[in-house]
């Protein structure tokens, strides 16, 4: 029993293994431990895994190219029509290893950890700007329930609403002051 592919269904703490010989036939179905992964795969000889491209998906690829296989990753929505059955993780595993075997299967490029440390810093940024765009529009609805109209923009926010609000209103009867601060220290944290 020479095992040739691999596929591994990824989840938090369990994970689905199902391995084909050469023949293409089934030869092992298994459940490791995320703590086990590691050392079943350092003692197999190399092989074809394939796995889905998903969260910890790269940080297993590079686990395992380091003992010597071929890693492929794969997006889920091709993996997807290979499942034969009801979905778990079972049939998962098997639609993997179905699915890296097929010779027109488009494969994700496996990512270096520098490469998802610049993603991961996109991703931060971008959820800041989310956020500071969304207490924006806030501020700027809040204000209108009082009749001042503030144009569209994080500038015009920041720059106009605390006049409009003094000039309107007066100081001392409006305290908008807290999220102008709030809204001009995270514009300046996105930047």
């Amino acid at each position: 029993m020479k095992i040739t592919t691999v596929g591994i269904d990824l989840a938090k703490n369990v994970f689905q293994v199902h391995a084909l010989d050469e023949r293409g036939r089934a030869v092992l179905r298994k459940q490791l431990r995320r703590d086990q992964l590691a050392g079943f795969f350092v003692n197999l000889p190399p092989c074809l895994i394939g796995m889905e491209a998903c969260a910890s998906a790269h940080h297993w690829a590079r686990t395992l190219q380091k003992f010597g296989h071929s890693v492929r990753l794969m997006a889920p929505q091709f993996v997807k029509p290979y499942v034969k059955t009801n979905k778990n993780d079972t049939a998962d595993a098997e639609a993997i290893c179905e699915a890296v075997c097929r010779p027109n299967m488009r494969f994700v490029p496996i990512k270096s950890i520098e490469q998802q440390a610049v993603l991961s810093l996109h991703r931060v940024r971008q959820g800041f700007v989310k956020a500071r765009t969304a207490q924006g529009n806030q501020i700027r609805g809040l204000l209108g329930e009082f009749g001042l109209i503030i144009p569209k923009g994080m500038v015009n926010a920041t720059k106009r609403v605390p006049t409009a609000t003094d000039a309107a209103l007066g100081n001392d009867q409006w305290h908008l002051g807290a999220a102008v601060v709030y809204l001009d220290g995270s514009s300046k944290q996105c930047q």
